[in-house]
């Protein structure tokens, strides 16, 4: 059984192919973080395996099980923090490990099938790695699938992309999270529609956030941190930048994360200025944002977000995460905190 929830429109586009084994030998995942790519992709590693035969995994078969515990001889995942290289393993997926997971391919699966490679965070492979991947998606050997999981489509090499069948994985809608967090998770409605909130429709973020306490925590802190360094002066603001800017050097994912919560408490002062409430994702900050709106204006607000992304796209084009941040504390308004 499948046990990716809310995404129908790919399921029933992969059935028909995988019962008649024609699925595609290559599969871009696209969806922001936590939206089950990583569940879907072993749904498919299990799919192909299936000692019941093509078509849906019946995820109780001594393959089915085996994958599931990421105990698989033929089941692979990359991801960014493997690589001998220290440094550049906590934000790329290397040639190294590229090549000699492409270089098992070329043998017979050993328990299986079929091989499977899942690329967690396709958008970090070097270009090297990436080009060194084109050439087995040009040539797949039989009996080889290649998942490449992303949160960033278009940051991922285009000849690469044009190679894969894209499924474009869509966020939840609140009935949907609503009913799954209340009937398998046992959380309550008002618990489930928060989490629908903060987690913008992301299952996967919304369960962890009901099984460890500490991801709420750890938002609790980052969202007090944010309003000490909007109520201070540019010093702090500096040493703020300093900060995640060494959290960008040795965990990229989580200094991307940050300054995403940023985005959307920046995204909340404009939904006040513009009378919409009703949709704000920090709902229980709702005070501590209708403070800081009534000391800035519109175009302010607009001004910093377009900051944001704009900080965010630098990150990504790899420029000095310590610069990129100092000239975003720059244009923090100055009045951000002093109301």
């Amino acid at each position: 059984m499948w046990t990716t929830y809310g995404q129908d429109h790919l399921l029933k586009r992969l059935e028909p192919s995988l019962r008649q084994r024609r699925q595609s030998h290559a599969y871009l995942l696209s969806g922001p973080p936590h939206v089950g790519k990583m569940t879907l992709a072993i749904n498919l590693s299990q799919a192909v395996n299936c000692l019941e035969g093509p078509g849906v995994p019946c995820g109780s078969c001594t393959q089915c099980t085996r994958i599931a515990r990421g105990l698989h001889a033929d089941i692979r995942i990359l991801a960014p923090g493997q690589g001998e290289d220290a440094r550049s393993a906590r934000t790329v997926i290397g040639i190294n490990e590229v090549k000699e997971a492409l270089g098992r391919l070329h043998l017979n699966p050993y328990e299986g099938s079929t091989s499977v490679v899942i690329f967690d965070g396709a958008e970090s492979m070097s270009d090297e790695a990436a080009n060194a991947l084109l050439k087995t998606l040009e040539e797949p050997p039989p009996q080889v699938m290649l998942l490449l999981l992303t949160a960033n489509e278009d940051a991922v090499l285009p000849t690469v992309r044009s190679r894969c069948q894209t499924l474009s994985l869509m966020t939840l809608s609140k009935d949907q999270m609503v009913d799954r967090l209340a009937t398998g998770h046992q959380a309550t409605p008002e618990q489930a529609e928060q989490l629908f909130r903060l987690s913008r429709g992301c299952l996967g973020w919304a369960i962890s956030a009901l099984e460890d306490a500490q991801v709420l925590e750890q938002r609790q802190a980052d969202l007090e941190k944010l309003q000490e360094t909007l109520d201070a002066g540019l010093e702090t603001r500096f040493t703020y930048a300093n900060e995640v800017a060494s959290l960008f050097g040795s965990d990229r994912e989580a200094a991307k994360e940050l300054l995403a919560l940023w985005l959307r408490w920046w995204r909340d002062l404009l939904l006040i200025k513009e009378g919409a409430e009703e949709f704000l994702q920090n709902l229980d900050y709702a005070e501590s944002l209708r403070s800081q709106a009534s000391g800035l204006s519109t175009l302010e607000i607009v001004q910093f977000i377009n900051h944001l992304m704009q900080t965010l796209s630098s990150l990504d084009s790899n420029v000095s995460p310590r610069l990129a941040m100092e000239v975003l504390m720059l244009n923090l308004p100055i009045e951000a905190g002093q109301v």
